[in-house]
C-alpha cells in the first residue's frame, strides 16, 4: 500500500432526485438505500479501506453535514472532512481538495468520487483504482474510470477512448468527453464499442490536476492558491469561508476533462449504478415475482413492477396498480409514474415553492 494514496468522497449533495426520502437536513448519501444498515457513504468509505487507510480518506461536503459524517465514519478526524460553505459543483471541490492534499505531501496520488454510487464487485473496483493509481504516480496523467455500457443509458456522459496502447494494459487515451445524450446518440455510442459510460471517479496526483487548473480554470486556480499558507492549519476554515463561494459554479468535467489533453481511462466493469434517481435503485434491487421492489412493511395486491417503500411502524397496503414509485416517508407521500422519475426534480422544486422549506 502506497504511503502516498489519498481518497477523497465527495458527499455534498442533496439528492434531489430521491425526493422525498432525500431531504436537506439528510440527504440521499447518509440513508441506508440499498437495505443493509449501512448509509451510502459509510458503503464508500469502507470499499476505500481496500485502497488506503483511515487516517488518509477525506471526505468532502457541505459545511452543514460535518456532524453528519462524523457520525456515520468515526474512524476519522474533524481535520479530514472539508466544508464546502456554498455549493459550487465539482470543479470547486476537487481543486480545494488538491490544494489541501498537495500542501500535506507534494506526492499526493489520490481518489476523488461521488459517496452515492452503488458499486457491486467491491474487489474488482479496488484492483482498477490500483492500475489507476500506479499508472498516475509515473505519469502526468488525469485517469478516469469509465464504465462498459451494457445499455443505451440517456442519463450518463460518455468518454470515448482510442483503442491504442499506452504502454500500460487496460489504460487508453480518452479522445472525448460527451455530456448525457438523447436516445438515437446513446444507441450509436453503445453499437460503436469505444464509448463508456461517465462515472465520475477520477485519479491522479495532486501536482498534475493543480497544473491543470493553472492552464484551463485559472479563476478557480487563482482564487485558492491564496491559501497557500492556510491549508491545513487552523485559518484553513475561515480562508474557504470567505474565498470558496466566489468561484465559479462549474463541473469539474466542464473546467477541466472537456480541456485537458492528458486524459486516459480504465475500462471497467464492478457491477456499478450511480444511484441518479429510484429508478436505478429499482433496476438495481431484488424484485419479488411481480417485479416489484418492497422496502418496509407492504401489502401487495395484483400489483407489479413497482417500487414501493413505507417508513417503520406504518402498514401500507397497495392493490391494482403497475409501474408506479410509491414513497412514504410520513410527511410527503409520492405516488408517481416509474417511466417519469426525472421529473421528481421538479416536484420537489414546486413543493418548496408552495410550502417552503418543510417538505423538502
Amino acid at each position: 500500500m502506497d504511503n502516498h494514496t489519498y481518497v477523497a468522497i465527495m458527499a455534498g449533495g442533496v439528492g434531489s432526485r430521491f425526493w422525498p426520502a432525500s431531504r436537506e437536513d439528510k440527504p440521499k448519501q447518509f440513508l441506508d438505500i440499498a437495505g443493509d444498515g449501512r448509509s451510502l457513504l459509510r458503503m464508500t468509505f469502507e470499499r476505500f479501506l481496500k485502497l488506503t487507510s483511515a487516517d488518509k480518506i477525506y471526505i468532502v461536503t457541505n459545511a452543514r453535514y460535518k456532524d453528519l459524517v462524523l457520525e456515520h465514519i468515526p474512524e476519522i478526524d474533524a481535520g479530514q472532512v472539508l466544508c464546502e460553505p456554498s455549493r459550487n459543483n465539482t470543479a470547486p471541490c476537487v481543486a480545494y481538495t488538491a490544494f489541501k492534499l498537495h500542501n500535506l505531501d507534494p506526492e499526493a496520488n489520490f481518489v476523488i468520487a461521488p459517496s452515492d454510487a452503488l458499486i457491486v464487485n467491491d474487489g474488482l473496483f479496488a484492483a482498477n483504482i490500483n492500475k489507476a493509481l500506479r499508472f498516475t504516480a509515473e505519469n502526468d496523467a488525469l485517469v478516469t474510470l469509465g464504465i462498459s455500457p451494457d445499455a443505451p443509458h440517456t442519463g450518463y456522459g460518455y468518454i470515448q477512448f482510442i483503442d491504442e496502447q499506452t504502454g500500460t494494459e487496460d489504460v487508453y487515451r480518452v479522445k472525448r468527453f460527451t455530456e448525457k445524450p438523447d436516445l438515437e446518440t446513446a444507441q450509436s455510442f453503445l453499437s460503436s464499442g469505444d464509448y463508456l459510460w461517465n462515472a465520475g471517479i477520477f485519479i491522479w496526483r495532486a501536482k498534475t490536476i493543480l497544473d491543470a487548473y493553472e492552464q484551463y480554470a485559472p479563476e478557480i486556480y487563482a482564487l485558492l492558491s491564496q491559501g497557500l499558507n492556510y491549508y491545513n492549519t487552523e485559518e484553513e476554515q475561515s480562508f474557504i469561508d470567505e474565498f470558496y463561494p466566489q468561484t465559479p459554479s462549474i463541473s469539474v468535467d466542464y473546467a477541466i476533462m472537456e480541456n485537458a489533453r492528458n486524459i486516459y481511462t480504465i475500462p471497467a466493469q464492478f457491477g456499478w449504478s450511480d444511484l441518479g434517481a429510484w429508478g436505478a435503485l429499482y433496476h438495481e434491487t431484488e424484485k419479488d415475482p411481480d417485479g416489484n421492489v418492497l422496502s418496509g412493511n407492504i401489502i401487495t395486491e395484483d400489483t407489479h413492477n413497482s417500487y414501493i417503500r413505507g417508513p417503520q411502524g406504518k402498514l401500507v397496503v397497495v392493490g391494482g396498480v403497475d409501474d408506479l414509485l410509491i414513497i412514504d416517508e410520513g410527511d410527503v407521500l409520492l405516488v408517481y409514474p416509474r417511466n417519469r422519475e426525472q421529473e421528481i426534480k421538479a416536484l420537489r422544486a414546486k413543493a418548496e415553492a408552495e410550502h417552503g422549506e418543510r417538505y423538502v
